[in-house]
């Protein structure tokens, strides 16, 4: 089960679950006129390896949202879980109740 290296099964995300989470409504266009300098400052440039069907997912969510900017789509992502990883647990188990009480029906 290497991932990385391609050979093996791989888990990928429910497409359901992941677009109910993230929005690509936040997204700017590429090259648009929403650069902020203040904004630029604190952005770090990194160089990350992604799994090729991460990259996919988020490109074609971009593109199903009229275009915009996967890359920001991704910190988005990333903050989205730092603020879940911060939640208390009450709050979580809360959270984690009322979403299967809703599939439930």
């Amino acid at each position: 089960m290497m991932w990385g290296g391609r050979p093996g099964p791989r888990p990928t995300p429910s497409s359901a679950s992941l677009e109910s989470v993230y929005s690509c409504t936040r997204a700017g266009r590429v090259g648009s006129a929403q650069s902020d300098t203040s904004r630029a400052a604190i952005v770090s440039r990194i160089t990350i390896r992604l799994d090729d069907d991460v990259i996919d997912w988020f490109r074609d969510q971009v593109e199903k949202a009229g275009g915009g900017n996967y890359q920001s789509l991704i910190n988005d992502a990333l903050r989205h879980h730092m603020g879940r990883s911060r939640e208390p647990l009450e709050t979580t188990l809360r959270r984690v109740i009322r979403e299967e009480i809703r599939r439930a029906g």
